[in-house]
């Protein structure tokens, strides 16, 4: 291999490597007359850096749960509320709760990285990604592309998190290109000349203002610019389609001032301790259907997601209420199955249910 590839190459184990500068060199070692010695190489480890952390998040309850939910099924998460609620904070610890990269994962992700040319660090190495790409970031930016295809920020984003702030500001065109990813977990990038596959299994955490100034939620507040329609207007920039695609949607409220005076006398859960139970959860799920339960399809929803009679008729009064499309039905139960594995629960109970249906709060604006 090119000797300047060795430190990536090195990341793979139990193979010999033969570094070489020069293409005389090459030649020499295929034909006998100057072999080239396998390179005596350790992979380096990698060495934990303290990221965010939960604990620096004050008040919030209700989306702090729904953070620990979001990570422990690894369901896509939109938050909806004002500018300085707390959402970009929220989003930038669920890497910090999430369990580390196995094996197989952190040399998916390094080899992505190294196609996009970006290279690859060792502290990197157990740690999941978080991409958090700017909302005017083109189709190609985000989705991969080129005269040469290289994968963009929702393959780079691949085994981790793809964050969306602001995400009704993103050209819709280009909103609406993660929708096949989402479902697929791939993206197929077509060119004249080639195609090209590159791997898209990432959580999605986005954001958003309920209208463009920001406020029209807030009460403390007053949304002097925009009406009711305009709000709304706003937030249907973000597709129904796409939107069904989002296993949990909630507000998060601006802070009342007692909330987070309270949070500085009594701080809250730090990320190890969320992420112990949101391992155990994981674990769970893969003990009992081998994927995450955001990756469940039509089958294994049946079979894993039981409900007694009197949670079906829960939910079934919910979809009536809330007018939910089956997508969002499937992935309620998706949901509902997490909950109850973060309870360390069997069957899924209708406290689960209720719960889960509260995790589409957004539907009933």
């Amino acid at each position: 291999l090119p000797a300047a590839n060795l430190d990536e190459a090195a990341l793979v184990t139990d193979i010999a490597l033969y570094p070489v500068d020069h293409l005389l060199t090459l030649s020499g070692h295929l034909g006998g007359s100057q072999p080239v010695s396998p390179a005596s190489v350790i992979r380096p480890e990698g060495v934990a850096v303290d990221g965010p952390d939960l604990r620096d998040v004050h008040g919030q309850t209700l989306a702090r749960r729904a953070l620990e939910v979001a990570a422990a099924g690894r369901h896509n998460l939109l938050m909806m509320g004002p500018p300085g609620s707390g959402k970009s904070m929220l989003a930038n610890r669920l890497p910090g709760i999430l369990p580390p990269l196995d094996e197989h994962e952190a040399l998916q992700t390094a080899a992505l990285r190294s196609v996009a040319g970006l290279g690859y660090a060792a502290n990197d190495w157990s740690t999941r990604p978080f991409r958090a790409p700017h909302h005017t970031a083109s189709a190609v930016a985000l989705v991969g592309g080129g005269s040469m295809p290289r994968p963009g920020e929702i393959s780079l984003a691949h085994n981790g998190v793809l964050f969306l702030d602001e995400l009704p500001e993103f050209d819709m065109r280009v909103l609406e290109v993660l929708r096949e990813p989402l479902e697929s977990g791939r993206i197929l990038i077509s060119r004249a000349a080639r195609q090209a596959e590159f791997p898209a299994d990432f959580q999605l955490v986005a954001a958003m203002n309920p209208c463009p100034c920001g406020y029209a939620a807030d009460p403390a507040r007053a949304c002097a610019t925009c009406s009711h329609e305009r709000a709304a207007r706003y937030q249907q920039r973000v597709s129904g389609p796409l939107r069904d695609r989002i296993d949990i949607q909630i507000e998060v409220p601006a802070i009342p001032r007692p909330e987070l005076l309270d949070g500085w006398r009594q701080p809250a859960e730090d990320s190890a301790m969320v992420r112990a139970r949101v391992a155990a959860a994981w674990q769970r799920q893969i003990d009992r259907q081998g994927v995450g339960n955001a990756r469940l399809d039509l089958a294994g929803a049946k079979r894993h997601c039981g409900l007694s009679n009197a949670g079906e008729r829960l939910l079934a009064n919910a979809i009536d209420r809330l007018g939910l499309s089956a997508r969002a039905f499937h992935r309620i139960l998706r949901v509902a199955r997490t909950i109850a594995d973060l309870d360390a629960a069997t069957a899924i109970a209708e406290h689960h249910i209720s719960e889960a249906v509260g995790y589409r709060r957004l539907d009933r604006a």
